[in-house]
């Protein structure tokens, strides 16, 4: 059982997580992108804010017609990905 101030303590540590997220190209940091690592929760002018649960289930309806949408386009990405390895390799960059 934890005390009281042990609780706050785990409850502050637990809701203040933000990941930050590089997006690097060519050796250059093309954008810099803070991410909430809490689930739930999104960021707002910098700070962790509550997701209502309307905006759950708008994010989780779409994400679910992504994937849908994305499954029936793998085969063709990643035939172009082979060709465009094999592009590279022939012209000796990789």
């Amino acid at each position: 059982m934890l005390k009281f101030k042990e609780f706050i303590a785990l409850d502050e540590l637990d809701e203040a997580r933000l990941i930050k997220v590089n997006r690097v190209r060519a050796g250059k940091v093309q954008r810099r992108h803070i991410v909430s690592a809490t689930t739930g929760y999104k960021i707002i002018n910098g700070k962790l804010v509550r997701m209502s649960s309307m905006e759950k289930r708008h994010r989780r309806i779409a994400q679910i017609v992504g994937a849908r949408k994305r499954r029936s386009k793998v085969s063709v990405m990643l035939r172009k990905r082979k060709i465009s390895l094999r592009k590279r390799t022939s012209s000796g960059l990789k």
